[in-house]
């Protein structure tokens, strides 16, 4: 199993549509990591919840602007 911890803890705005269509939980956007890189996505007190954009990035710094700016891929399926 992955380990996925949240690196950014401002409030987005926005909210996860997967997890909105797929777990019926609506939860901010936010970064959060993998063993694969970075990615926007979204958690709740369990954990992570769904990954939302099709990118992995290489640094926190790099997904944290990809989500300030609405510059990354929104995933249709999880």
């Amino acid at each position: 199993m992955n380990q996925t911890t949240t690196l950014s803890n401002t409030a987005p705005t926005r909210h996860g549509h997967l997890a909105k269509e797929w777990c019926g939980k609506r939860l901010p956007l936010q970064v959060l990591q993998s063993q694969r890189g970075y990615y926007v996505g979204t958690a709740d007190d369990e954990g992570p919840v769904s990954r939302e954009s099709e990118e992995y990035f290489r640094t926190d710094e790099l997904a944290r602007q990809a989500l300030q700016d609405g510059n990354w891929t929104q995933k249709q399926e999880p």
